[in-house]
């Protein structure tokens, strides 16, 4: 599974960077979630290497404008692509007025089953596959930030043993391979957790919205594989961050430290940093937290 950062600035697009959005896409299916979609997403989309068709879900963090302004185009550019598979739109109160609103008065429409589920703290969604769930977080408006824990895996089948022991190959591998038990044609019962290795543990990760400092953050990120937080500004604007609802670089790390994530990545800056600047921004979250990447717009990050 991999993250694709189709937007990494905060507040406005810059030269460098388009505003908000993060697609989550899974390994098997080949699905994607969109995390927030800010104006010009789209377009990024085009850009990138993901396809419309597979994006089915969409979590919105917050109603600013750099993280909701590109929905209402890139929900009716569907229809237009053709494409007719169901999507639903999840994020704070208010999310459904705004997006009824902006379709309505632009005589806009969807050729396809639209969804608009409005949530708090503490919703959870559970596909079988992966747990995502909505944390509080601390900005100027109401803020979610989403952790994804992918459940368990069965352990890889022992299929030399099995063969040893005079089990032929048959449907019957793909029952055994989930621990099921299964009757063979000479009658023999096969419990299928005696020949599988040790369970493969499901990656976690977290993805922020814009806050401010909050013990929450500790609990939403706690012992992730990846947390992405953003870093609106430097360690030495902190009065400034924080007042807007914001974090610093430093900020930021001493989450990813304190919760015990394995890795950082760093996004939502401030136009006012270009290029040049990036690598003192790193050096910054790094004097805390040294696993920590920097994100760039359409950068891709395997977890």
């Amino acid at each position: 599974m991999h993250l694709t950062f189709l937007g990494t600035g905060g507040g406005a697009p810059s030269l460098q960077r388009n505003v908000t959005a993060i697609a989550f896409t899974r390994a098997q299916s080949g699905e994607s979630w969109l995390f927030d979609c800010g104006e010009g997403t789209q377009l990024q989309f085009m850009r990138s290497d993901l396809k419309p068709g597979k994006l089915d879900k969409i979590f919105i963090t917050h109603l600013h404008g750099d993280h909701i302004f590109g929905l209402p185009g890139l929900l009716t550019s569907r229809s237009m692509a053709g494409l007719t598979t169901p999507m639903t739109v999840y994020g704070p109160k208010g999310l459904k007025v705004f997006l009824e609103t902006a379709l309505s008065i632009s005589g806009s429409y969807t050729d396809y089953p639209l969804t608009i589920v409005e949530i708090e703290a503490g919703w959870t969604l559970d596909d079988g596959e992966f747990r995502i769930s909505a944390w509080p977080l601390n900005h100027t408006l109401e803020c979610l930030g989403y952790r994804i824990e992918q459940h368990d895996k069965p352990g890889f089948l022992d299929a030399p043993r099995l063969k040893a022991e005079g089990v032929p190959r048959g449907p019957w591998y793909q029952q055994l391979k989930q621990g099921e038990t299964v009757t063979l044609e000479d009658g023999r019962v096969i419990n299928g957790a005696d020949y599988l290795g040790p369970a493969i543990k499901g990656k976690t990760l977290a993805i922020f919205g814009d806050t401010a400092p909050t013990e929450v953050a500790l609990q939403l990120a706690a012992g992730v594989d990846l947390m992405v937080h953003e870093t609106t500004l430097e360690a030495a604007m902190i009065e400034k961050a924080n007042g807007r609802g914001h974090s610093t670089t430093l900020q930021a790390a001493e989450v990813a430290k304190r919760a015990g994530a394995k890795r950082l990545i760093a996004t939502h800056f401030s136009s006012r940093y270009l290029a040049k600047d990036m690598p003192r921004l790193l050096a910054e979250c790094q004097t805390i937290f040294p696993a920590t990447e920097l994100a760039y717009d359409l950068a891709v990050f395997t977890l």
